[in-house]
């Protein structure tokens, strides 16, 4: 089960504005831009995401109904910042699966695992030299 939606409250009123100064910087962190469906406002999303062999995926941490999973559904597409590198991605899709089957760091796994995750966005993006 993702998150409380009381914690991602708290979370982007507190603590997104904190972590969106080094999300790009810092693994497993990625900074997500993404339009709003209806404001049409460009936004930044603190998330975990990784590079796999066949693109790059993200932990839903708050499931998929969260708006800016929905905004970059509706979009089909996004920007990430990952370890300092803008990255566009395209064609993205949901995945309910679970994490220790993810191409994923143990420990990410095992903290997924934990906190009952099991929503991923992912996208079939082919990024070279990582």
């Amino acid at each position: 089960m993702p998150m409380h939606r009381r914690i991602a409250r708290f979370n982007r009123a507190v603590l997104n504005p904190i972590t969106r100064r080094f999300a790009e910087r810092f693994a497993p962190f990625v900074l997500v831009s993404h339009t709003g469906r209806k404001s049409g406002t460009v936004r930044k999303t603190p998330v975990w995401g990784f590079p796999t062999p066949d693109g790059f995926i993200i932990a839903l941490t708050y499931g998929p109904q969260a708006d800016w999973v929905r905004n970059v559904l509706a979009a089909g597409q996004c920007a990430v910042v990952y370890r300092n590198r803008a990255i566009s991605l395209t064609n993205p899709s949901l995945l309910d699966a679970d994490p220790r089957t993810q191409p994923l760091p143990k420990v990410i796994k095992v903290a997924l695992r934990v906190m009952g995750v099991r929503d991923f966005l992912v996208f079939p993006t082919r990024i070279a030299n990582w």
